[in-house]
């Protein structure tokens, strides 16, 4: 993820994407709605079992991305935040039989 994450980093350097933590933030949300669109399409609206659409990947391509560039604009390391979070999840299981956040 590392490299990945380095790579995206120098892309948007090269072609001057980069953008202050609000304006990341709200692309990263816009790509989330985009990607609930498509799943949401995936169904026909609820009307039929789901289905991947044509445009599921880049969505998701999408999403991954503006979550990146958010994270290099915060300058969180992607992989650490990632081993963190399994390892509360663990924990969390260890604990009290499930990794939800509730009582």
């Amino acid at each position: 993820m590392k490299e990945k994450q380095e790579f995206i980093k120098k892309f948007c350097i090269k072609y001057n994407l980069n953008s202050d933590e609000k304006i990341s933030y709200m692309d990263l949300v816009t790509e989330i709605g985009e990607l609930g669109k498509e799943l949401i399409k995936g169904t026909d609206y609820g009307n039929k079992d789901f289905e991947k659409t044509n445009n599921l990947e880049s969505e998701i391509g999408d999403t991954i991305f503006s979550l990146i560039c958010l994270c290099n604009r915060l300058d969180i390391d992607m992989d650490k935040a990632l081993d963190n979070v399994i390892q509360k999840y663990i924990n969390r299981f260890a604990k009290k039989g499930d990794i939800g956040s509730g009582n």
